[in-house]
């Protein structure tokens, strides 16, 4: 492992200094105060329940109100981001297909066979497919974020960290709830659940969602004239859920889900960067595009799954079984130049067109079974453990396909591909309590994974000869961790943690559609060290979580897409190193003040002087130094989609009046530049972004239900930046959300 640079490690060590000092004026504040104000987060990180503050883990949880806050707009998952420390979230795919980064860790491929080191968890089971990490989030008890490997008991795909999602639990009480909202562009959404229990053994409970928004963005290429032509949705998805609880010992958990949405795919804009700059051009209108392919822009998406968790108390042990089953279906289609016409014709723009592009991508079938036992002691006393067995199948069909624009989008491009990714693991962890004081917790997990793929090319849309090929890759590793948790006072504990974790050999074929052949990535493996702490107040209004982190990452697979053939490409970087550090806190001010905040430092760089991508198809200004070969040398560079800074902060200030409560809430959300590919260019690159939220509204009680109405905004100050672009054709990009303000009802009956 390579040292640090003197000037790196300081910043890490100066920041753990100034989070220890800013714990110390917290306590000294707050020590008059009598109110309690931080409410007891419970997780489920280690695969049991637990205080937050007692996992040796760089933890955040987000409590159902504030991802109600955060979602009020209609916005997907993609709204968490930078609304937690070091975790961004991004799509080139529209409002599926979500790319997560954590502590500058990710991949920006844009193909369904794509992996990403960051894994979510839904309900205990693992979505491992980018399109299905889609779903909806909705009726939710919980997310996590877990930062850093997670190798132990969450096994591959997982070098970056997890994001865990705990939708709400039948019980015997009755409860329901219910809300609506209405918002700019004739946005709509209707949520509604209802649990009890059924019979004195038997509770479900029902999650419906409902999302619609009109289109509003027209169209003016010239000969494509058509107004309110983009922009909109329509989005239905379910839950429903039945707990069994025959007896004191076994409980059996059923869950059913859906989604069912349509949506305009990601809307790219021609020629929308300034060139030699990463400014958008001075008549850039969110509202208004120039495609010649527009009419047909078009995401749809069917998943559904189902998953049954039996849980068998034996006294001493709990046995757990946990088994999943996923699928889903889709097609998506989209102007990838983002204009109209082209060189070659009498008319073209906006800008310079080198040639149209439509593609898009069809998933016929996709199937997911996945299969978890697991037996854990239930708190023998000095000495806990849990150990158990993983199988995971993935079976899944993709059609990538162009269409021919100038022909009114007939297709004239077609490339199969075929995967089939089987993998096992077993694994064990174990707690061990040396004394009151400190305790130590470690694990190993060995897994083994093998993925097979054939593709075929069926029709070129260049006329090249169809051909078919296929490949394989497999590996076996072992991921863990060991960590110690030292309970510094009955309000803080400090903990050191060395993490071991991987991410399975990828295969990508996307670049048969355009003759090329498919490439293979080996197994990435990180090794990571941190150390943190997490504290509240003596008298519980501030609590303050903090940790200072080094991984260094080797064969990194990254994905070199775009370029001149618009390709996506595998390959392995020799080494890549990232550090940083995070604090996540919240203080109450007094009973009716409180302000929560988090701010986060990541650093990352690759490492290989003779490593080369291929740069930009045209228009941009590459800094990066050419080799021979025509390739950007991107040794030295950072990640791309990896900011230094992300950062928010957020405050509610309310009022008793009447029977209810009168609230202010705003947040506000920072992220700093960021790269969006493995080149640097001036051109292709993300300014600062500063977005913030507002929420007005009265919260009111009566016996057996409680009431809220609220007036609120999204994106107040309508910040306009570039989020992500496309390199291949011109100087493509697209944008985060517009402004939106809106209205909302809720009702809760219990």
């Amino acid at each position: 492992m390579k040292l640090l640079k003197q000037s790196s490690l300081a910043v890490c060590v100066q920041a753990a200094l100034l989070a220890s000092t800013t714990t110390v004026a917290f306590a000294e504040e707050a020590a008059d105060n009598e109110v309690v104000g931080v409410e007891v987060i419970e997780v489920t990180a280690r695969k049991r329940t637990e205080n937050v503050k007692d996992v040796p883990i760089a933890i955040s949880a987000l409590t159902p109100k504030k991802l109600e806050v955060l979602g009020s707009s209609g916005m997907d998952v993609r709204a968490l981001s930078g609304k937690l420390p070091s975790l961004l979230i991004e799509s080139s795919f529209g409002r599926t297909f979500p790319r997560f980064y954590v502590r500058g860790l990710g991949n920006t491929d844009f193909d369904l066979l794509a992996s990403q080191p960051v894994s979510l968890v839904y309900d205990d089971v693992v979505l491992e497919n980018a399109l299905t990490k889609g779903l909806p989030m909705f009726d939710i008890e919980r997310v996590e974020i877990l930062r850093g490997p997670q190798g132990t008991l969450f096994g591959r795909n997982t070098t970056a960290g997890i994001i865990k999602v705990q939708s709400k639990k039948p019980t015997q009480d009755y409860d329901a709830n219910l809300s609506a909202s209405y918002g700019s562009y004739g946005s709509t959404d209707l949520r509604f659940a209802v649990g009890g229990g059924l019979t004195d053994t038997l509770s479900a409970r029902v999650s419906l969602l409902q999302q619609d928004r009109d289109d509003y963005i027209d169209n003016k290429a010239s000969g494509f004239e058509a107004k309110d032509q983009l922009g909109g949705y329509s989005e239905t998805a379910g839950r429903v859920q039945l707990l069994w609880e025959p007896n004191d010992e076994l409980s059996a958990l059923f869950n059913y889900h859906f989604r069912d949405a349509e949506a305009d795919a990601r809307i790219f804009r021609a020629n929308i960067i300034k060139p030699g700059t990463n400014d958008l051009v001075d008549n850039f209108d969110r509202e208004v595009v120039y495609q010649d392919a527009a009419s047909r822009n078009n995401q749809t998406i069917d998943m559904k799954g189902a998953n049954l968790k039996l849980e068998y108390d034996m006294g001493s042990h709990t046995l757990t079984s946990v088994t999943g089953y996923e699928s889903a279906e889709m097609f998506s289609v989209g102007d990838i130049d983002g204009g109209y016409g082209a060189a070659f014709l009498p008319d073209m723009g906006p800008g310079f067109i080198p040639f149209p592009s439509e593609t898009g991508a069809r998933m016929p079938d996709h199937d997911q079974i996945t299969q978890e036992l697991r037996i854990a002691s239930n708190e023998l006393g000095q000495l806990d453990y849990q150990f158990g067995f993983f199988y995971f199948d993935e079976d899944l069909t993709i059609n990538n396909l162009s269409f021919d624009t100038l022909a009114n989008g007939v297709q004239n491009g077609i490339a199969v591909q075929n995967m089939q990714t089987t993998a096992w693991a077993l694994f064990a962890s174990i707690d061990y309590d040396v004394n009151d004081k400190v305790s130590i917790n470690g694990g190993l997990r060995y897994s083994d994974d093998e993925r097979e793929w054939d593709g075929t090319l069926v029709q070129s849309p260049f006329g090249a000869p169809s051909f078919s090929e296929e490949t394989s890759v497999d590996d076996s590793q072992v991921s863990g961790d060991f960590s110690v948790n030292y309970r510094y006072s009955d309000q803080t504990n400090v903990y050191g943690r060395i993490a071991r974790g991987y991410r399975a050999p990828s295969i990508q074929g996307r670049n048969l559609l355009f003759s090329g052949n498919a490439t293979t990535a080996d197994s990435e493996t990180v090794v990571s060290v941190e150390t943190g702490f997490k504290t509240t107040t003596a008298d519980n209004m501030g609590r303050l979580d903090g940790a200072v982190f080094y991984y260094e990452v080797s064969d990194q697979q990254l994905t070199a897409v775009g370029g001149s053939g618009n390709l996506a490409t595998l390959l392995n970087a020799d080494t890549a190193v990232g550090y940083g550090f995070e604090l996540d806190g919240e203080y109450f001010v007094t009973d009716s003040l409180v302000l929560t905040g988090s701010v986060s430092y990541n650093s990352t760089e690759i490492q290989q002087s003779d490593l080369g991508v291929a740069p930009c198809g045209g228009g941009c200004t590459v800094t990066d130094q050419i080799n021979d070969q025509g390739f950007a040398l991107i040794d030295g560079n950072s990640l791309p989609q990896s900011p230094e800074w992300i950062s928010n902060f957020a405050v509610r200030w309310s009022k008793e009046i009447g029977d209810g409560e009168f609230y202010v809430y705003s947040d506000w959300s920072y992220r700093s530049e960021v790269n969006f590919f493995l080149y640097e260019s001036k051109e292709f690159t993300g300014d600062a972004l500063l977005e913030g939220g507002i929420r007005v509204g009265y919260e009111w009680y009566t016996d057996g239900a409680e009431y809220e109405v609220a007036l609120y905004g999204r994106n107040i100050t309508d910040e306009e930046q570039l989020t992500g672009a496309i390199d291949f054709n011109n100087l493509t990009g697209y944008v985060n959300e517009p402004r939106f303000w809106g209205v909302e009802f809720k009702a809760n009956f219990f």
